[in-house]
């Protein structure tokens, strides 16, 4: 009864409170001691720290792992040595690359890019927008003394002003109509994909797959049925619309951390991955003793080597190398070569 508490992994969960506290302090901090926060948000805010602490969970129980932690700490390593101009220009170049435009899906082709892109920029934008409405940083009001002039104010501070019925009006409190429209639109291609893809069709599970695409497709279209009521029924369903988006986002929200959308907060890391090959490259590339061509750079099969020796395998062959020397050719060839010589020493090649 009791396994699930004991089973809990320590460090990531102290650290999974340590974050949900922090959320909290920056929010009362942020809301210049709540007084700018919105009551009428509180379970988008409760949702929030439920994501918090399942997303600093997962995250750190993930980077917990031998191979992770490697990755990690030799991404700073490289990162804050003494080429870190040359690094950080590459940790810039591949974050507007591959997080801010998502390239890395084009080679897989342009309309699962296009989709991906909407996805991950509608997203990106509305958890900002709505993350900064929810810790009370962000709130527009209407200019002492005036009637058509807004002002916007981000952590107590006044940061813009600008007149109703301009675009820059429309653009800020429409900004999560244009993100919900693109995250429906990237959804539906996503969704296509998965009707069409008779390898997607063979592989997909509703609950990894195709629940996500659900949430965020509710998320979208009750959004923009606040949208609605307000624009042309005169929110006369206003309650109504209100309740079922702010459900629907408390469940995505705390859906997260155990779905396919927890790769949102993984993402990041493929630039440390991308850092590591960069400098392994640089460093030079491992020869495979049976083919005798470059298949990887040498440091990876080093850090390899650390890795298996700290989680316990022996991959040591009889004539004292590794294993890991070998290309996937060389291994194959390797376990051809054991094959023969366990059936020579049978004294019979069949049956």
């Amino acid at each position: 009864m009791f396994s699930i508490f004991t089973n809990i992994n320590k460090k990531a969960f102290i650290n999974a409170i340590i974050a949900t506290f922090v959320v909290i302090a920056i929010t009362v901090l942020g809301s210049v001691n709540l007084q700018n926060f919105d009551a009428a948000l509180i379970i988008y805010f409760f949702g929030t720290i439920s994501m918090t602490f399942g997303v600093v969970y997962h995250h750190s129980v993930w980077k917990q792992r031998p191979a992770t932690q490697k990755y990690w700490k030799r991404t700073w390593e490289f990162i804050f040595s003494k080429d870190y101009p040359v690094y950080m220009k590459e940790v810039i170049r591949l974050s507007v690359r591959n997080i801010l435009f998502q390239k890395f899906i084009v080679p897989r082709g342009r309309m699962r890019w296009l989709g991906h892109f909407l996805l991950a920029t509608g997203c990106l934008i509305s958890f900002g927008v709505t993350f900064g409405l929810t810790f009370g940083w962000l709130h527009f009001t209407l200019k002492p003394g005036t009637i058509d002039i807004y002002e916007t104010h981000m952590m107590g501070v006044t940061v813009m002003t600008f007149p109703l019925d301009t675009f820059i009006a429309v653009f800020f409190f429409h900004i999560l109509v244009w993100t919900a429209i693109m995250v429906i639109v990237g959804c539906l291609i996503m969704m296509h994909r998965r009707f069409i893809d008779e390898g997607l069709i063979a592989t997909q599970w509703f609950e990894r797959d195709w629940l996500p695409l659900i949430l965020l497709v509710a998320v979208s279209v009750t959004g923009l049925g606040i949208w609605f009521d307000y624009t042309y029924l005169e929110g006369k369903m206003s309650q109504f619309m209100a309740i079922i988006h702010a459900i629907t986002v408390a469940m995505f929200l705390m859906w997260i951390p155990f779905g396919k959308f927890f790769h949102i907060f993984q993402r990041p890391a493929q630039v440390g991955a991308n850092i590591y090959k960069i400098e392994g490259r640089r460093r030079g590339m491992q020869i495979c003793p049976h083919t005798g061509e470059e298949y990887t750079t040498s440091m990876h099969i080093e850090d390899l080597k650390e890795i298996t020796q700290e989680i316990g395998f022996d991959l040591e062959n009889e004539e004292g190398k590794s294993y890991l020397d070998y290309s996937p050719e060389g291994k194959r060839a390797m376990l051809a070569k054991a094959h023969l010589k366990a059936r020579q020493e049978s004294g019979t090649y069949f049956g």
